[in-house]
């Protein structure tokens, strides 16, 4: 096994932009991998956090040279830079590693998120469509898909929002059992409203206002959401509609005040909100988090949840690290498996051939009155001495197959031994 690749730590964005590969073109990128004669099998990963390429091949040094000259070829004329500082390569055992450890999300931006592992299945189904998957990496990747799923459910690893936007929406489903009957205002049109408001769609929220000092840019905003738009200065006769408010305004002053909020309250029954303050400066009054009923989160509370949450991540991660080292092991025997198999197959039938040739001599000669039943029993008494004789070598063969040098020695000394070579 090889991987070679580049990813957020090794390279910059710019970099890694230079060799992406678009999904609609892995196809074609796999038939240009394959064409190298060092490439057996070959799956490409390309997100926004790296671009790797593992591939099964008997000379991993002549791969890894292939695999950096299609990266080289791939990278666009736009970025001038060298690859070689940006690149990393693995092999055998520690390229096993790498990849359940990218499947698990340990080598991820952010430990323990999910979405890798989605991409990681992508790609390999799009390998696989694509006849680029043989026995050793189909072994391999399904190997990386249950090892995640093993860290996940073994660990804490994934428990815990660990954004600003998933953080928010955590909170407030401690308040709402349910967001599709849930009205949001967005008062502010910029970036994190917008994430903010995707992210409580993407849990069911269906109902959205937008308001914004510049009412074009509510307007816009709105459209890109599925939003409504409200002028800037009636949004205060619309918060008795929301149970959601997002401030996300570049404002200088408190936009809404407790008082404010208070009478709201009262324009509701008391039926609960929940405020999300993410502006550069505090868009809501924080006195309204005194009142009954009213939830109010700023910027510092949510990203000290997040940042709570990640290092919970992180203790668990030294858990999913000892999963991953059981799992590679595993593996690597299952590899070695393979490549002594054919060892272990010509030696029994080395040692079949000299019986029977030496049974044959025998029934021509001095055994030759023996009976159908003498016959019969002749050979099975020689294939009972075989299969005794051999049993030893073979078990201490496989009991070695987590050891590749030793493993390695014992192959090549039976190979000499009992010239095998070409068998």
């Amino acid at each position: 096994m090889v991987i070679v690749g580049l990813n957020h730590r090794s390279a910059p964005i710019e970099v890694r932009e230079s060799v992406a590969i678009e999904h609609a073109y892995l196809r074609d990128a796999l038939t240009r991998l394959q064409s190298y004669p060092s490439i057996e099998e070959s799956v490409i990963l390309s997100t926004c956090n790296r671009v790797e390429v593992v591939v099964a091949a008997s000379e991993s040094g002549r791969a890894c040279d292939d695999i950096s000259g299609f990266l080289a070829a791939q990278k666009s004329q736009r970025n001038g830079a060298s690859l070689d500082e940006h690149t990393y390569s693995y092999q055998g055992a520690d390229a096993v590693r790498h990849l359940f450890r990218v499947a698990a999300s340990l080598d991820s931006m952010v430990v323990g998120e999910p979405q890798i592992l989605g991409q990681l299945k992508a790609h390999y189904d799009a390998a696989h469509q694509a006849g680029s998957v043989g026995t050793i990496l189909h072994r391999l990747f399904h190997r990386s898909f249950s090892v995640a799923k093993r860290v996940r459910s073994e660990t804490g690893i994934g428990s815990g929002a660990v954004s600003v936007s998933s953080v928010a929406v955590d909170l407030a489903k401690r308040i709402f059992d349910r967001f599709d009957d849930k009205t949001v205002m967005l008062i502010g049109a910029g970036k994190m409203g917008d994430l903010m408001a995707r992210h409580l769609q993407s849990h069911g929220v269906r109902s959205l206002m937008v308001t914004n000092r510049t009412f074009e840019r509510a307007v816009e905003l709105a459209e890109r959401i599925h939003g409504s738009p409200i002028r800037f200065e009636d949004f205060p006769q619309y918060l008795k509609m929301a149970d959601l408010v997002i401030g996300c305004a570049g404002a200088p002053d408190i936009l809404v005040h407790a008082h404010q909020v208070e009478k709201v309250l009262r324009e509701r029954k008391q039926k609960a909100m929940f405020f999300i303050d993410i502006g550069d400066r505090r868009n809501f009054d924080a006195k309204i988090n005194d009142l009954d009923n009213v939830y109010l989160y700023n910027i510092d509370d949510l990203k000290s949840v997040a940042e709570e949450n990640l290092q919970g991540r992180s203790n668990e991660a030294s858990k999913a690290e000892n999963i991953v080292q059981d799992e590679v092991q595993s593996f690597v025997r299952w590899v070695g498996s393979l490549e002594q198999a054919p060892t272990i197959t010509a030696l029994r039938q080395r040692f079949d051939d000299i019986r029977r040739r030496e049974i044959e001599k025998s029934l021509g000669g001095s055994l030759k009155d023996l009976s159908e039943p003498q016959r019969a029993a002749l050979e099975d008494m020689t294939s009972a001495m075989i299969n005794k004789m051999l049993h030893g070598p073979i078990a201490q063969l496989k009991n070695n197959q987590g050891d590749d040098d030793e493993a390695t020695l014992y192959v090549a000394a039976l190979k000499k031994l009992f010239d095998l070579d070409g068998k």
